[in-house]
């Protein structure tokens, strides 16, 4: 794969089974050098959902993207444009800490 364009979720979870936010987003990922470069916009115009999706990366940038297929991989979300355009990069876990997520609610 040289490029992919396409619609895609970011799916923000609490834990294993708590799903707290599903945004619908169109990614364009691009390999680059050994990896990927991936860019795309939010394609929901709703304010609140925005702002909540703003607010949990906020809290803790990394999503699960995951794919028309079913497939996902681990990304962490580097928003722009007021969080209606986003770079995303492979999230990787030696850097930083377990995908694990706790919210008090």
């Amino acid at each position: 794969m040289d490029r992919f364009e396409g619609r895609c979720w970011l799916d923000w979870w609490a834990n294993p089974i708590t799903l707290l936010v599903s945004e619908e987003v169109f990614v364009v990922i691009v390999t680059a050098g050994t990896g990927w470069a991936a860019h795309g916009r939010l394609l929901s115009d709703d304010d609140d959902e925005r702002e909540g999706s703003a607010f949990l990366c906020d809290l803790d940038p990394v999503f699960v993207l995951r794919f028309e297929d079913g497939s996902t991989v681990d990304v962490t979300v580097h928003p722009t444009d007021g969080h209606h355009r986003i770079a995303l990069t492979e999230y990787d876990e030696s850097v930083g800490h377990p995908v694990e997520h706790h919210a008090v609610l």
